[in-house]
């Protein structure tokens, strides 16, 4: 099973803006422990993969590491770790996808 994080931010984010839908979400989220390779894969920067997962107009984008993910059946994904780390409607799709991109180039994921 891999482990899922989501920011701190994000999740305060996901709070005050869906209130009670924002259980649906977290266990949409959660839901990534037992199938890792769920979400539509967007782009790769120096090996971290980002995704996204869906629920309405809106997009929860997540990144992990990419060869981790294509090489090691669900046995072996114990140590995977899936954060979460921004969120757009569709409209600043591209925009939110880009500063992910450049955060990921400037300074790794760990800043994140």
């Amino acid at each position: 099973m891999a482990k899922v994080s989501i920011a701190k931010t994000l999740k305060e984010e996901i709070l005050k803006k869906f209130k009670e839908e924002s259980k649906i979400i977290f266990r949409q989220m959660y839901s990534l422990e037992k199938n890792p390779k769920k979400g539509k894969l967007l782009a790769s920067v120096g090996g971290v993969v980002i995704k996204e997962l869906k629920y309405k107009k809106f997009r929860f984008y997540f990144i992990t590491e990419g060869y981790k993910l294509k090489i090691m059946d669900k046995s072996k994904l114990i140590d995977m770790l899936i954060k979460f780390v921004r969120m757009s409607d569709k409209k600043s799709q591209q925009k939110t996808i880009g500063k992910i991109k450049n955060i990921l180039r400037k300074f790794g994921k760990e800043k994140f």
